[in-house]
């Protein structure tokens, strides 16, 4: 029969009490327009679900034009502090709406939504 020594077994339980990080990066979790969408031109409300709370204050909504332009959106925090909103006007074209979120593990993370407005 082996028996383990009590410095071996110290180091296994310290290892099993040890904490596992946490992730929680910000993830999109839905997106109004949604990718790929076609909708209206006019006044759009843009709305930035993710699965968990982020920094509004320190986050970036940049929406691209069909001409290349860009023009960053005042992005406010709503809801459960999990979703981030913002409106605008559009004319007809393919967009690209940037975000790029802190989450409150302290992580950057960015993606992008396309999107298309047709006329009337």
């Amino acid at each position: 029969m082996i028996v383990p020594s009590w410095r071996a077994l110290s180091v296994v339980v310290l290892l099993c009490g040890a904490p596992v990080g946490v992730q929680a990066h910000a993830i999109l979790m839905e997106s109004l327009p949604a990718a790929g969408a076609s909708i209206t031109v006019g006044h759009v409300d843009l709305r930035l679900r993710f699965n968990s709370r982020i920094d509004a204050g320190r986050s970036r909504l940049t929406l691209t034009r069909p001409d290349r332009s860009q023009a960053v959106l005042p992005a406010q925090g709503e809801g459960a502090g999990n979703v981030l909103t913002a409106a605008t006007e559009l004319a007809p074209g393919a967009y690209s709406l940037r975000w790029q979120v802190l989450a409150i593990d302290g992580h950057i993370t960015r993606g992008d939504v396309a999107f298309s407005v047709t006329g009337p």
